[in-house]
C-alpha cells in the first residue's frame, strides 16, 4: 500500500504506543483520525491532518457512531490500528493475600473489555466500511507476547491470544475482498502502562530474560506497523517485535 494521501483510524491513538504511530503515519502524510477515551492524554496538535474522537471503542454504539464521524472526515478509511488496551497483572488463586485470594471478575471482565472487545467492535465496524466501498485496505492488531500465556496474567494474556485468533480468522474472511489482518506482538515496551503494570523489579528481570537486553521502544513498534502497511503480501500473521524473548 502506498501510505500517501490514505486515511487512517487508530484507536489508542492518544497512548504512548498510539502517539508514536499517529506521528510515524503523518510523517508519510497519512490523515489519521485519532480514537481514544482518556482525555488527559488528548494529543495537543496543530497538525491538520488530526482529528481526535474521544469515544470508548468497547462500547458498541460510541464505536459505530466514533467510526461514522471518522469516515466522514477522512473521506474513506483504508487502515485501522486497534491499539488500544491496558496490561493487568494479576494471578487466579493468591495464597499471600488471603482478602484477596481469587482472581476478581471485575478484573477479568475490564481487561477483556478494553483489549478484546474494543479490537473486535471496531474491526466489525472498519471491515464493513471497506467491505461496502470496496476499499483494499488493512487492519492491524496490537497483541502482546503475553498471548502465549504469560504467569500473573491471566485475563491480559486471554484477551491477546483472542486478539491473535480473531487475526487469523479475519484474515481468511476478508482476503477475497482484498483486505489485509495482521496483529503486531510487542514485547515489554518502554512505555507509561508498561511501568504502571510491572514493578521496576519485574522489569529488570524480563530485561535480564530478553536476548537484547532492554525494553523495546514504541517507535520500534510504530516502524514495524509500517512495514506491515507498506507489504502488500503480509496478511494472517503475528508479528513478533519482541527483542528474542520467548515466553
Amino acid at each position: 500500500m502506498k501510505l500517501a494521501d490514505k486515511g487512517a483510524i487508530v484507536v489508542g491513538g492518544a497512548g504512548s504506543i498510539g502517539q508514536a504511530l499517529v506521528a510515524s503515519l503523518r510523517e508519510k502524510d497519512v490523515r489519521v483520525a485519532v480514537l481514544d477515551k482518556n482525555p488527559e492524554s488528548e494529543p495537543v496538535t496543530a497538525d491538520a491532518g488530526i482529528l481526535y474522537v474521544r469515544t470508548d471503542a468497547a462500547d458498541d454504539a460510541e464505536a459505530g457512531a466514533a467510526i461514522a464521524t471518522a469516515s466522514q472526515w477522512l473521506g474513506k478509511i483504508d487502515v485501522l490500528i486497534n491499539c488500544a488496551g491496558l496490561i493487568h497483572s494479576e494471578p487466579l488463586i493468591s495464597m499471600v493475600t488471603p482478602s484477596r485470594r481469587r482472581h476478581s471478575v471485575a478484573s477479568w471482565e475490564t481487561v477483556i473489555r478494553s483489549n478484546l472487545t474494543a479490537t473486535f467492535l471496531a474491526s466489525l465496524h472498519v471491515a464493513e466500511h471497506m467491505a461496502a466501498n470496496r476499499i483494499k485496505g488493512v487492519i492491524v492488531n496490537l497483541s502482546s507476547v503475553s498471548a502465549a500465556g504469560n504467569p500473573g496474567q491471566t485475563a491480559y494474556s486471554a484477551a491477546k491470544a483472542g486478539v491473535e485468533a480473531m487475526t487469523a480468522v479475519w484474515a481468511r474472511e476478508l482476503g477475497p475482498l482484498g483486505i489485509r489482518v495482521v496483529a503486531i506482538a510487542p514485547g515489554f515496551v518502554d512505555t507509561h502502562s508498561t511501568h504502571a503494570a510491572l514493578s521496576e523489579e519485574a522489569l529488570k528481570e524480563w530485561k535480564r530474560r530478553t536476548p537484547l537486553g532492554r525494553l523495546g521502544t514504541a517507535q520500534e513498534i510504530a516502524s514495524t506497523v509500517l512495514f506491515v502497511l507498506e507489504n502488500d503480501f503480509i496478511s494472517g500473521c503475528t508479528i513478533r517485535v519482541d527483542g528474542g524473548l520467548v515466553i
